[in-house]
């Protein structure tokens, strides 16, 4: 043994070794079998509950847990969603997030009288709900005819699957004389704004944050 060290296991007691190491005596004699069992038992409610409730955060996971009669913190359930490789998917309020550093355009369709096909389009992302999480859904409209022009579905809010609906309604039916979105971060994006800008659309945006909300409630006719 080296001069200086201190051979802790022979020189130490249990307790004194637990307080230098800042731990409770108790975990030194518990049963690691039962530990890991408890462990795999929450482990197996968390994913059954996230199936259920993917949007739940460890907060919520934390309350859910403690109504079914089980002894955890936050900070545990926390530990256990990592271990998991669960993260809460809230995408509804998600779904239209402003980019700090986009231009943001006017609304042009106030008091417009919308009277033909071609002469004002819409999209709006929202999603759908799966046993395992979400996927989001991008569709554009024709205001006049009421038609789903073009639709595509992703798992990621990545601007590429709005461009790509975008440039299939457009090669499909052709140039509309205005293009109406919310202000979410997919609809301000550089890669967004030039496919419009080159075909002559003129960019209109909707400062409620929903771009279909002055549509009407009536169903959709889906196109081709």
């Amino acid at each position: 043994m080296r001069q200086g060290w201190i051979n802790t296991s022979d020189e130490l007691s249990v307790a004194a070794q637990c307080r230098l190491a800042g731990i409770a005596r108790s975990t030194v004699y518990a049963d690691k079998v039962e530990v890991d069992e408890v462990e795999l038992m929450l482990l197996r409610l968390l994913d059954e509950e996230y199936t259920r409730h993917p949007f739940y955060g460890s907060r919520k996971m934390t309350v859910w847990l403690r109504a079914q009669g089980h002894a955890v913190n936050r900070k545990r359930v926390q530990r256990l969603m990592r271990i998991l490789g669960l993260i809460a998917m809230a995408p509804g309020p998600n779904t239209s997030k402003k980019h700090p550093e986009h231009r943001i355009y006017p609304y042009l369709l106030r008091g417009l009288n919308v009277a033909r096909p071609n002469q004002v389009w819409s999209t709006d992302i929202t999603y759908i709900r799966l046993a395992h999480g979400f996927v989001y859904l991008v569709a554009i409209i024709d205001w006049y005819s009421r038609k789903v022009l073009a639709w595509q579905v992703s798992n990621t809010l990545d601007v590429g699957f709005c461009v790509d609906c975008l440039t299939a309604a457009l090669k499909q039916y052709g140039i509309p004389d205005i293009f109406n979105t919310d202000q979410g971060s997919q609809f301000t994006s550089d890669k967004w704004i030039t496919v419009l800008q080159e075909n002559g659309i003129k960019i209109s945006m909707d400062g409620r944050g929903r771009a279909l909300e002055g549509y009407g409630n009536d169903s959709f006719n889906v196109g081709p």
